[in-house]
């Protein structure tokens, strides 16, 4: 008998989803979150979702990805690959605990905190819109205590109140490249910060400090990291060919460049079809925003591409000033290439109130260089 996906609004009060969320963990009812927001965001969720087709067999919960190198698509997810996902989590966590939600719940790392609450059978917290997080916390039973947050939570968190972050047994970090130089602070402040690294095609995060969960398996062929394990989505939503694409042999292919050392930790360089290309060099765009980030004058940075006739491509820095301050290309030029070489350092600067995100708490660079590019016409 054919299945079909229940789509559900994510909720004001997300705890209100932990019974559509346990029924799709226990194989009894498939369901896909359509994301808050504009309705522009529900239909085009929706358009990839396509409820009235029948669902593919082994699928639980169908995720729509944020679509941050293009059009989202709907990952797959059979009740497996998050059970394995979330009891590998709080097994390198050090054991159930209770979780703060900080995430929106329409993507995987909202949903894995849902999750991980029902298979640890503790009662998650939700961080309400602009509530300190000293204020969460102490709404939160007793017990271990875990959150995850994305790069730019883990800045506000940790320059805010360090104290309250100190608190928890365990903050994983991921959705985007998390600076070494915050990384560092974090680590310095006392706060148990571990770093994550996956996808919603491996139910999250999977590799967390470079090393990969149990039973999940990392290879770097060709530069390419490629991921396999329980915790591997199925495929995607009505697209065949793309799942072919990306998924062979029981193996993921993703679209980030990476490193296993001798011991097989796995160091992440940045997506492949991020990189910019200047003058015959490959400049990360994580790496020149970790970059600019670290200088006093700058308070965020998204950086990315665009055509050049002498270089190929130009890096194009777009920052938030700090407060009172108005850094310019004199000043930051030579802060990135002493740090990264000089084919990373900007050659072009705007500047910007606040970096925009996806909602799953990425950087959106396509948004930005789409909004410059209509400025300057």
């Amino acid at each position: 008998m054919a299945r079909h996906l229940t789509l559900v609004r994510a909720p004001q009060d997300p705890l209100d989803l932990l019974p559509a969320v346990h029924a799709a963990l226990d194989g009894r009812a498939p369901l896909a979150v359509l994301p808050a927001g504009p309705p522009a965001a529900e239909a085009a969720a929706r358009a990839v979702l396509r409820p009235e087709q029948p669902l593919e067999d082994g699928a639980d919960l169908v995720v729509v990805t944020s679509g941050s190198t293009g059009s989202g698509r709907g990952v797959l997810l059979p009740a497996g690959a998050l059970r394995a996902s979330g009891e590998a989590t709080l097994a390198r966590l050090g054991g159930p605990g209770s979780w703060l939600l900080t995430l929106p719940v329409s993507a995987v790392a909202g949903l894995q905190v849902l999750c991980r609450s029902l298979l640890a059978g503790t009662a998650p917290t939700v961080l309400a819109r602009g509530e300190p997080l000293a204020g969460a916390l102490a709404r939160m039973p007793g017990g271990r205590r875990y959150t995850a947050l994305v790069p730019t939570q883990l800045r506000r968190f940790l320059d805010a109140e360090p104290t309250a972050l100190r608190a928890f047994d365990g903050v994983l970090v991921g959705g985007a490249a998390t600076d070494p130089a915050l990384l560092a602070r974090a680590r310095a402040a006392g706060v148990a910060v571990v770093t994550t690294y996956g996808m919603t095609e491996t139910a999250g995060g999977c590799v967390y400090d470079g090393e990969p969960l149990d039973g999940v398996r990392v290879r770097t062929g060709g530069g390419g990291i490629e991921l396999a394990g329980p915790v591997l989505a199925l495929g995607y939503r009505l697209d065949p060919d793309g799942t072919a694409t990306a998924f062979e042999g029981g193996w993921f292919r993703t679209r980030d460049a990476g490193t296993l050392d001798p011991a097989g930790r796995l160091t992440v360089h940045g997506r492949l079809d991020d990189v910019v290309v200047t003058g015959g060099v490959n400049v990360a765009p994580q790496a020149v925003e970790g970059a600019l980030r670290e200088h006093p004058d700058v308070a965020d940075a998204v950086v990315f591409g665009r055509p050049d006739d002498e270089w190929g491509q130009r890096v194009v820095a777009a920052i938030v000033p700090a407060s009172g301050a108005d850094p310019d290309l004199a000043v930051l030029r030579p802060w990135v290439a002493e740090r990264l070489g000089a084919p990373a350092a900007p050659r072009e600067l705007h500047r910007i109130p606040a970096v925009p995100t996806l909602h799953t708490g990425k950087p959106d660079r396509r948004r930005v260089s789409a909004a410059l590019s209509q400025e300057a016409h």
